[in-house]
């Protein structure tokens, strides 16, 4: 126990001393203070390059020595940047330090400064430092050149991602400068009077020629700016990895990522090292790399893959066996042999990788969809066999290899195509027919499906058809059909017949159909049904035949409204009693009728069901055209005529007849009659209510989908005919009277005006001074009781037209008749009569006068004349002759009594008290006489001429 406690103080006692010792030492100044310290600039990396020695080393001395380094920015009490950086430190060494700014060394001055202490991290206590090398400066502004501004800093290369700082600096005294990143005005702080400072954080990407910065004075010119390079990260490469197809030669992959390339910097480039070798190759792709095996037969490798750019470097490392990286080259030379219609061969070879080395090939088959695999071991030549192959069908094979002892890949597929030779066909036509009576005849329509690929084993090139008459003991028909035919039509001589089908190709023959057509043609009545279609198709069933049924056939049509319908049938098993027939052809709105028949063991077909049905039924189309009749008071009759319901768009389940006021009320018992028992052809008389007189019958037709309207007729009822008639007839028949008044009304007043009525000579009062005294009965005048002396012609010159007043003066024209019993030498009095309705133009001209008789008459007038009978049969022919001559509308007629005028003048110049008649007034027979019968007169001075009756068609002028 004493020893242990005089150790002890012996211990602290030389600690204390030692503690002393240091002390004091550390109290003295360090002798190896930095030395000749000096600061460059170097503007491409905005970076201060220090360079320092330390003295007072002997030659053998080495210490790890720890230098502490100030920078600061515009001033020296504005520290900005303190570090320390550790070294070991030799006899006449000098040191390095590189500091890079954030800043542009250009936008302001910097001030660096120094010292040094001994590293003494093992020894306990606080580091002694020497004391502070004086302020080195860095300013680039003094060679800046004379320009009034500029922007820092110039063409500068960065990352996408990074934060910049852009700066411009001022030598004027104008502080409205204004800087843009790609046009758009940046916000800046001012470091001082002429600098201002830009942060741009998270630079990105814009284009491989750089960004556009800029800045501009706000007045005057001198635009000044920059281009900063932003270049995409530098990424890892991928997927790195190598391997061999030959082990001579292995290929080195990865995927490069983004390339970082810009106008200012290259691509990334790679550089692939083996540790184990040493050996280092520059690749010369951005993806791929080659590396020669050794010949020393090295068989592990550890590889370096560097990616390397302006910026930064990144690497990745794989170490592999190169035994377990081999990728065999695809395998060559594939050929085909012993091909038949079911089997071939296929041989091929591949590239030796070693003496020693087994290859596993993958042969696989492609053929009618499916696919086979097969593995096989290979060292040179590979053999394969291909069996259970369809005939005349073509393949495809392909082969591929990798290696057998340590698997890494397949090589690359090696494809070939082969095709398996024609063999007779495998199965029977399926075959249908339809059977139908033409003249007496059997004519029986076959219809077959062409075989599939699989069936035909080849190119069909036609089909046999042996008719065989079971009526008869020998002798058959044999018919080819080439194809692609799928049906034909047989006029056979009697209907029981056996019909054989087969289908050849180059081959052979398939095995035979078989067709029995019955004497009768098989038009069995059956009930037909309605099935209702669905999204699978028609559900179909019937009931099953006891015996002797080798199976059941369905035929439909695909387009029953087309005259080729397209015939389709489906075969069924004995066993079978339902099915579903589907589609894609069927539409909805189509009537499809079914058969189903059942086939005997004769091959006798036999009509078992009959379906119809739509696969989805639509609103009916077709309107009924309906006529309305026997409408009386109390009822009336619809009716229509037939009318297809197979173009129906769903099944027709009968009538609605409704029956509503104009007012648009129903009435209880009468809205509506159901006509379901009428499906195409009706009618139906519906009593409608006795106080409605106005309705509107309206027939509806309803199926199961939806019921159709069709609006027949607005009408009216009436309750009582009698009313009804009143009121039409009486109207009409007024009407009627009230139009025959008026029409009789005008036609007398257009008769006076035009036709005026000839004056009755039984009520002349000109009888009463010609009564003679030989007959004093008499009470009408008598042509032979005078002769005329004289008749009035009003002649209008055909083509002349004159005024009123040459109307006026123009006088009548006489023509005397001379007596054959008594002549008068000297005019007497007469008194004459005129109708002045005949010619309104001869009353005014006092065509009345005296007529002068002539003292002699010639002969040829004396001739003439002869009688009264004579002269009113030249009258009448030669009246008649004129109105032929003289043209429409140019002869007025004028009337002239048979009584001559006791004297000579103007109707208005006749006495008041005429003198009594002498004996020679006569009455003269009253005759109309056209003026064109008389010639106009000789003279105008003369108002009478006298002129003669001359022959048939001549005139005295």
């Amino acid at each position: 126990m004493a020893l242990f406690s005089v150790s002890k103080t012996a211990f602290l006692l030389a600690f204390l001393s030692l503690r002393t010792y240091q002390s004091e030492v550390l109290s003295e100044p360090l002798p190896w203070a930095p030395e000749s310290l000096k600061v460059s600039v170097n503007t491409t990396s905005q970076s201060l390059h220090l360079q320092w020695t330390v003295h007072n080393l002997a030659h053998h001395q080495e210490f790890r020595m720890v230098f502490q380094i100030e920078i600061s920015r515009i001033k020296t009490s504005n520290v900005i940047w303190v570090e320390n950086y550790t070294t070991t430190v030799k006899w006449n060494q000098v040191l390095h330090w590189s500091w890079e700014s954030k800043l542009p060394l250009e936008c302001a001055k910097h001030f660096i400064r120094m010292r040094s202490a001994v590293d003494a991290a093992k020894t306990p206590g606080p580091r002694v430092w020497s004391s502070w090398s004086s302020w080195e400066e860095a300013d680039v502004q003094n060679s800046l050149g004379q320009d009034l501004l500029f922007v820092f800093p110039k063409d500068k290369l960065v990352e996408e991602g990074s934060n910049v700082t852009i700066c411009y600096v001022s030598k004027s005294h104008q502080n409205n400068i204004s800087c843009y990143l790609e046009g758009v005005r940046m916000q800046g702080e001012q470091l001082d009077p002429n600098v201002s400072v830009f942060n741009l954080n998270h630079v990105a990407f814009i284009r491989e020629t750089g960004t556009n910065i800029y800045c501009k004075p706000g007045q005057g010119d001198g635009i000044k700016g920059t281009v900063l390079f932003v270049s995409k990260v530098l990424q890892e490469p991928k997927d790195f990895s190598c391997e061999t197809q030959d082990l001579m030669t292995l290929n080195c992959t990865w995927d490069p990522g983004s390339d970082t390339g810009l106008l200012k910097q290259l691509s990334q480039s790679y550089t692939l090292f083996e540790s184990f070798s040493g050996k280092k190759i520059l690749c010369k792709h951005k993806s791929w790399c080659l590396w020669q095996v050794a010949p020393e037969s090295q068989d592990m490798y550890n590889f370096t893959l560097t990616a390397e750019n302006y910026l930064r470097k990144r690497s990745v490392h794989l170490l592999f066996h190169l035994t377990h990286r081999v990728h065999p080259m695809a395998p060559f030379n594939v050929l085909f042999k012993n091909v038949n219609a079911t089997s071939a061969t296929m041989t091929w070879k591949v590239h030796a990788i070693g003496k020693y080395y087994t290859l596993l090939c993958q042969v696989e088959l492609y053929g009618e969809g499916k696919v086979t695999q097969h593995n096989v071991s290979v060292k040179v030549d590979g053999v394969h066999l291909f069996s259970g192959l369809e005939p005349d069908t073509e393949y495809l094979a392909q082969v591929r290899c990798a290696n057998g002892d340590h698997f890494w890949k397949w090589s690359e597929w090696t494809h070939q195509n082969f095709t398996t030779v024609e063999a007779a066909p495998s199965e029977a036509p399926d075959v249908w027919r339809n059977v139908k009576i033409v003249q007496g005849r059997c004519v029986v329509t076959l219809f077959w499906k062409p075989l599939s690929k699989l069936q035909a084993h080849g190119k069909i090139l036609f089909y046999n058809i042996v008719i065989e008459y079971l009526d008869r003991t020998s002798g058959s028909e044999v018919l080819s059909i080439p194809a692609p035919a799928s049906g034909t039509e047989l006029p056979l001589n009697q209907c029981s017949s056996q019909i054989r089908i087969t289908a050849s190709n180059s081959v052979g023959t398939s095995p035979a159909s078989v067709l029995v057509v019955s004497r009768e043609p098989g038009n069995e009545e059956v009930e037909e049904e309605r099935v209702k279609g669905t999204e699978d198709g028609f559900p179909l069933s019937w009931n099953p035949q006891p015996r002797h049924v080798t199976g059941y056939l369905v035929e439909w049509c695909e387009q029953p409204r087309d005259p080729p319908c397209d015939l389709q049938w489906k075969n069924l098993g004995p066993n079978v009693t339902s099915t579903v027939v589907s589609s894609d052809a069927f539409r909805p709105g189509v009537r499809y009728n079914f058969r189903i028949y059942g086939i005997s063991t004769e091959r006798v077909p036999c009509l078992l069901a009959r379906k119809t049905g739509y696969s989805q039924e639509l609103a009916p189309s077709d309107n009924p055209q309906v006529v309305m009749t026997n409408l009386t008071s109390h009822s009336f009759t619809l009716s229509w005529k037939n009318y297809s319901t197979e173009s129906q768009p769903s099944f027709i389940q009968g009538y609605h007849v409704y029956l509503k006021s104009k007012a648009g009320r129903c009435h209880s018992g009468s809205e509506k009659a159901v006509l379901s028992d009428v499906p195409c052809v009706g009618w139906l008389i519906v009593p409608p209510p006795q106080q409605i007189t106005e309705i509107i019958s309206i027939l509806t037709y309803f199926c199961s989908f939806e019921e159709g309207k069709v609006l027949i007729k607005n009408t009216t009822l009436f309750s009582s005919p009698a009313p009804t008639l009143i009121r039409i007839l009486l109207p009409t028949v007024f009407c009627i009277l009230l139009i025959m008044i008026t029409c009789y009304l005008k036609s007398q007043w257009m008769k006076e005006k035009c036709y005026p009525d000839i004056p009755d000579p039984y009520k002349s009062s000109v009888l009463s001074l010609i009564k003679s005294k030989e007959n004093p009965h008499l009470t009408i005048m008598n042509i032979k009781d005078c002769v005329p002396d004289s008749i009035e012609v009003l002649n209008k010159q055909e083509g002349t037209r004159k005024s009123f007043t040459e109307t006026e003066s123009t006088k009548p024209t006489y023509l005397y008749l001379l007596p054959t019993e008594k002549r008068y030498s000297s005019p007497g009095p007469c008194i004459c009569f005129e109708n002045f309705t005949y010619n309104q133009a001869a009353s005014d001209s006092a065509s009345c006068g005296h007529v002068p008789a002539p003292p002699k008459a010639p002969p040829s007038q004396l001739g003439l004349l002869t009688s009264p009978e004579n002269l009113l049969k030249a009258l009448e022919k030669n009246y008649m002759n004129s109105l032929g001559e003289i043209p429409a509308g140019e002869t007025s007629l004028n009337y002239v009594s048979q009584l001559a005028s006791p004297m000579s003048g103007d109707m208005s110049n006749l006495p008041k008290n005429p003198p009594e008649p002498a004996l020679c007034s006569e009455y003269k027979m009253q005759m109309a006489i056209p003026l064109g019968l008389a010639s106009p007169p000789s003279s105008g001075s003369s108002s009478l001429s006298s002129i003669t009756l001359l022959d048939e068609g001549e005139r005295y002028h």
